[in-house]
């Protein structure tokens, strides 16, 4: 498996689970289109990072190591009244996240983008999925906020929280996979892998039909 991410948590879902991928992380504008909804966001991403990490891989390693290999691409993004609320760029965003979040359910979306390789490493084949849960947050003191914004964790996370983490505490209850909601779904993941592997897959050139 080549993972297109830089994130450790979702390192650590597949390592939990006996896989140590080749971790070649991405980079790219991950803004929204104007009017574009969060779960057609996630979508996007995933799959344009997907596609942004195979031409790493044709470039930067050689072409044994990445035969016959599946690419897995994901992106996650919390979103409340259908509008995505990014990673915070300083602890005042952050703050202002939380209080929006405070007291209400919100949605937490990740879109999971993979591409098959044939043993030439060109793509022979790709699918993906959308899996969304829902996040009850109790409500916050102005003190609960500023105390967890000062632990630091908001930072590097979308909706200024981190569900495995201190943010833990800020929740009231969850519907759903909790996995979704630290950023990787683990077991659609894997079944959807191994539809991917047996054939039971899209074909590239219809992949717009998967993310309805």
């Amino acid at each position: 498996m080549i993972l297109a991410s830089a994130s450790p948590r979702r390192l650590q879902l597949l390592q939990e689970i006996g896989i140590t991928p080749l971790v070649l992380p991405t980079h790219i504008d991950e803004s929204p289109l104007p009017a574009e909804k969060p779960t057609a966001l996630v979508a996007r991403l995933a799959q344009q990072k997907a596609a942004v990490c195979w031409k790493n891989a044709l470039q930067k390693c050689d072409r044994a190591s990445i035969a016959n290999q599946i690419i897995v691409a994901a992106d996650t993004t919390v979103w409340l009244n259908n509008t995505s609320l990014g990673k915070p760029s300083n602890t005042s965003d952050a703050t202002q996240m939380l209080e929006q979040l405070s007291g209400k359910t919100h949605h937490v979306s990740t879109g999971v983008h993979m591409l098959k390789l044939d043993s030439a490493g060109a793509i022979a084949a790709q699918t993906g999925f959308i899996e969304t849960s829902k996040v009850t947050f109790y409500s916050l003191s102005a003190q609960e906020i500023e105390r967890y914004v000062a632990t630091d964790e908001a930072m590097d996370k979308a909706g200024a929280y981190g569900i495995q983490g201190q943010g833990r505490l800020l929740v009231q209850k969850i519907e759903g996979d909790f996995f979704t909601i630290v950023g990787l779904p683990i077991a659609r993941l894997m079944r959807e892998m191994q539809s991917l592997e047996s054939g039971h897959e899209q074909d590239k050139n219809t992949m717009e039909d998967t993310w309805v």
